[in-house]
């Protein structure tokens, strides 16, 4: 089963949306509080994330920058800050969809399914086995090879770091600064 983390200080809409998610089969962990995501997070295994920004003991932004130092897990900001600014940093934050408040629950509830789809069920969210692939790209990170449709080819040892980077984490999006760290 799919696991939901939701991330929500509003008691009703939390409750809310968490109904909604179950009745489409997923299973949810309700936080209300950063400190209880984070605990949440650490015993759980979560496919994706529903953060709310501004919550009583920290920030969603704080909370996304710590789990994107150790998981590729889906994260959706779902918040009332609506401004150009506030989108563009949660995305420049690590959020990988950001929608505002009020929102559709029908449309949180595709992009949901979308994301899961795509990341959990075409393989980006799979327990990683030292072997990436993309397309016709495999990455074997124990023998530190790189094949192209079957075919060996010759990297650098950047060229290396950069693909294997790329295959493991598919589908996500990398700036020229997290490229080059």
């Amino acid at each position: 089963m799919k696991t939901i983390l939701l991330l929500e200080d509003d008691e009703n809409l939390n409750k809310g949306i968490a109904l909604r998610l179950q009745r489409e089969g997923y299973e949810v962990f309700q936080a209300f509080t950063v400190t209880q995501a984070r605990e949440l997070f650490r015993e759980k295994e979560i496919s994706l994330i529903i953060s709310d920004i501004s919550l009583p003991d920290g920030d969603g932004i704080s909370f996304c920058r710590e789990i994107r130092k150790t998981s590729n897990v889906y994260l959706i900001f779902l918040t009332a800050l609506n401004q150009e600014v506030d989108i563009v940093n949660g995305y420049d934050y690590g959020a990988d969809d950001y929608i505002t408040k009020p929102f559709n629950p029908l449309e949180l509830i595709a992009r949901v399914k979308s994301q899961l789809r795509r990341y959990v069920d075409l393989g980006s969210l799979e327990k990683k086995t030292g072997v990436f692939k993309t397309g016709g790209l495999v990455v074997d990170d124990e023998q530190k090879t790189v094949e192209l449709d079957g075919k060996p080819v010759a990297v650098t040892p950047i060229e290396y770091g950069i693909l294997k980077l790329l295959t493991e984490h598919a589908g996500r999006v990398f700036s020229m600064d997290q490229i080059y760290e």
